[in-house]
């Protein structure tokens, strides 16, 4: 892969040309693909938002934007290529003009550059271009398909600002299977209408294209909003790298494991041994005891077959904070009551064996940038229907109830020492 990984988020090496070259390739192949144009800001927000951490992890191609990515990669002894996205979108648009390929531009209606203001500069700079152009909500609407499925476009250049043009990328176009590229461009659009004055090309040399904002800051609808983005670029980013690059590699992020369990019915107890027979009658209660209980497990969605407990950071919370936050947001269900929790109960080295394991599509090995893991355990009783839970697709792809004395055998070999560490205190707990 030619890519390189900054905090978490896989940034493309190659060079304009070969992203046009790729680009090309992509209207032949029969596939839809997926670019995204991540800069200090976006790989910031990801990292708050799983979902769009995901989306820009499994595109085909990460344009890196920003002179915050060019320095990052330079202390990782590479040399990042950056491609400015408007620079990106012209190109894009002399491509479609030249190879007769046809255009939709999904607009944001409540942004600074409207409809006819798209439409009259793209018939200027480019007058053989076949392209139409909607305004639309951040929240996709049912009606806009119709112009879109009659004009049945290519490519998709979606102007929502981040992360709702690149989930609207991720989640819209398999539903238009004549789109074979999207790509959110951001702002790029206001640079091609005129409606912010692009930076002149020395500042944007010297990546200085932040300072150019400040400059005209008085542009801008949500200054407050504006000013945020250069401090996040400028300020919180380069700290943010520094910690992940310097500090993390020597330590273990805190973890919590989730144990939700559940009743299961009891089995027949009609056969259970006399009481004279004390020993086989304690075995025999032990087991009873053992299986009337029910835990859930999850399949990772980059692995085949690796099942585990629900867990996750704690990203500044308690363990009974972060477990429950974490069944809310991987489960999608609050049926459950906190039981018991545990600290410091397994720690462990992100090695060669899970090292390789992806990320939500990250190539990196240690995705999160520490050393390993030391988790905690949070165990909570389920009291709702199966049907109350709803698995996210960037988290998984599965899950299912296993007998609590089948735990260890159900799990990734991987997770087995952790298991069954995790299913004596649970047993200690039902007791």
């Amino acid at each position: 892969m030619n890519k390189i990984n900054i905090l978490g988020i896989n940034i493309s090496l190659d060079s304009k040309k070969d992203v046009l070259e790729k680009i090309e390739h992509f209207f032949s192949d029969g596939l839809q693909h997926r670019i995204v144009t991540p800069n200090p800001e976006i790989i910031l927000e990801a990292h708050n938002d799983e979902e769009y951490f995901y989306i820009l992890n499994t595109a085909d191609i990460a344009i890196p934007d920003g002179i915050g990515i060019k320095i990052a990669g330079l202390i990782l002894k590479k040399n990042i290529k950056r491609i400015a996205g408007s620079e990106l979108t012209a190109d894009i648009l002399k491509l479609a003009e030249k190879q007769k390929k046809k255009i939709v531009v999904f607009n944001w209606r409540k942004g600074l550059s409207k409809k006819e203001d798209i439409e009259n500069k793209i018939k200027k700079l480019y007058p053989k271009l076949n392209f139409i152009v909607e305004d639309i909500d951040r929240e996709w609407a049912l009606p806009y398909y119709q112009n879109v499925n009659i004009f049945k476009p290519e490519i998709a250049i979606v102007a929502l600002g981040f992360p709702w043009q690149d989930k609207f990328v991720y989640h819209e176009l398999p539903k238009m299977s004549y789109i074979k590229l999207g790509i959110g461009v951001g702002g790029s659009i206001d640079y091609l209408t005129g409606k912010i004055k692009e930076p002149p090309k020395l500042f944007r040399k010297l990546g200085l294209e932040w300072f150019w904002r400040l400059l005209n800051i008085f542009r801008y609808t949500n200054k407050k909003k504006r000013l945020k983005r250069i401090y996040n670029a400028i300020i919180v980013f380069p700290l943010k790298f520094f910690g992940w690059r310097y500090i993390q590699p020597f330590l273990y992020r805190p973890n919590v494991a989730c144990m939700l369990y559940k009743k299961a019915e009891r089995h027949d107890t009609t056969n259970v041994a006399p009481a004279s027979n004390a020993s086989l009658r304690a075995d025999r209660h032990a087991n009873e005891k053992s299986s009337n209980y029910k835990i859930l497990i999850v399949k990772r969605n980059e692995k085949e077959d690796h099942w585990q407990l629900p867990q996750g950071g704690l990203s500044g919370d308690d363990i009974k904070t972060a477990g429950i936050k974490e069944l809310n947001e991987e489960l999608n269900t609050n049926k459950f009551k906190f039981i018991a929790i545990y600290k410091n109960l397994y720690k462990y080295k992100f090695g060669e064996r899970n090292g390789e394991t992806a990320h939500r599509g990250t190539i990196a090995k240690k995705h999160t940038g520490y050393k390993g893991q030391k988790q905690g355990l949070l165990i909570a009783e389920f009291y709702g229907k199966d049907r109350d839970i709803k698995i996210n697709f960037w988290d998984h792809t599965d899950w299912k109830w296993v007998d609590s004395e089948n735990l260890v055998e159900s799990v990734h070999p991987m997770r087995k020492k952790s298991a069954k560490i995790y299913l004596d205190k649970f047993n200690e707990v039902i007791e």
